[in-house]
């Protein structure tokens, strides 16, 4: 038993939930996200969920963070309180672009559509780059998958690759919820402003000499 002082609520977990519990915790804190459909964290979302809710919000709230539950697909999310949260991830540039395309083909999927899985191969998320970030060269793909390996390690994305390694712009993403929420915008305006934020500036006018 730790010596460290433990929430109110403790009282009430009994010992057989209590080291999921700190799992749970754990695993919010450390990735910001639990998968509900599949591994372990099918039964922690299932925990959390029906009997715990309450409690972990009461937990987040302090530190800026809401409790997100989402049912399909299943997962759960601490998502910071902007202005709130100190606790805010950050993002290389790369990244940060990467986000931005992968969020407008995930609104863009879910406008057009009525589909929960938002999914889209490397070859079309390359072809989307490019509409998105006009005067922006995507990355080649040995960066782009480097990337997605580091969005999918913050569970904001799941990435398949190709079975022929001689055709990896066939892999697979998914988009899932919780990277919609990790640059969340109001409107499709606040995106493009966003956006404009890493637009190269436009060169400088030649000067001309008067006669």
């Amino acid at each position: 038993m730790s010596s460290l002082p433990w929430p109110s609520f403790w009282a009430d977990v009994p010992d057989r939930d209590r080291s999921p519990i700190r799992d749970v915790l754990a695993d919010l804190l450390r990735h910001g996200v639990i998968l509900g459909d599949e591994g372990s964290g099918r039964d922690s979302y299932l925990l959390v969920r029906d009997q715990y809710t309450d409690h972990i919000r009461d937990y987040l709230s302090p530190l800026g963070l809401e409790l997100i539950i989402d049912h399909e697909p299943p997962l759960l999310q601490a998502r910071p309180v902007p202005e709130e949260c100190q606790l805010l991830a950050t993002f290389t540039k790369d990244e940060t672009l990467l986000v931005l395309a992968l969020w407008r083909v995930y609104d863009e999927s879910r406008s057009e559509q009525a589909a929960e899985t938002v999914i889209i191969s490397a070859n079309d998320l390359w072809v989307k780059w490019r509409v998105f970030f006009e005067h922006i060269e995507p990355p080649g793909i040995t960066a782009l998958e480097e990337l997605l390996a580091r969005l999918r390690r913050k569970r904001l994305i799941r990435f398949i690759r190709s079975e022929d390694s001689t055709r990896p712009g066939d892999a697979m993403i998914e988009v899932l919820p919780s990277l919609a929420r990790c640059i969340p915008f109001d409107s499709i305006d606040a995106w493009l402003d966003r956006a404009k934020l890493y637009e190269p500036e436009p060169p400088a006018a030649p000067l001309t000499l008067e006669e």
